[in-house]
């Protein structure tokens, strides 16, 4: 995330609760946000791809509209840009739950030590 994308978890979260500065604040103090955003994003575009590999097995690659050889080499690819596609939708939801469980974690790890 650039500098001039607005941080809208942050946004969000200030408009729907603006009595509760204790979550504001949290929020605020967590370590690589940024980071945290591209993993849980980076976790679901992966999960898709490998849940749309089953659909592309059945599917032969010879015959005269087939892509041979080149397309049973670059098929993984093919599918790993897929699951980027729909992931950047941001429709599926996995990677807010896996955001909201890293920012729970890292939280916990603050108040242990």
């Amino acid at each position: 995330m650039d500098n001039l994308t607005p941080n809208t978890t942050l946004a969000l979260l200030q408009a729907s609760q603006p009595d509760n500065d204790k979550a504001v604040k949290a929020l605020k103090n967590i370590k690589n946000l940024d980071k945290i955003e591209e993993s849980a994003k980076e976790f679901e575009a992966v999960f898709v791809a490998e849940m749309m590999k089953p659909m592309f097995e059945g599917i032969d690659t010879k015959g005269m509209f087939g892509g041979g050889k080149g397309e049973e080499i670059f098929r993984g690819m093919m599918i790993e840009e897929y699951g980027k596609m729909l992931s950047q939708t941001g429709r599926i939801g996995i990677a807010d739950s896996v955001k909201e469980e890293l920012i729970r974690i890292q939280e916990g790890t603050k108040n242990d030590s």
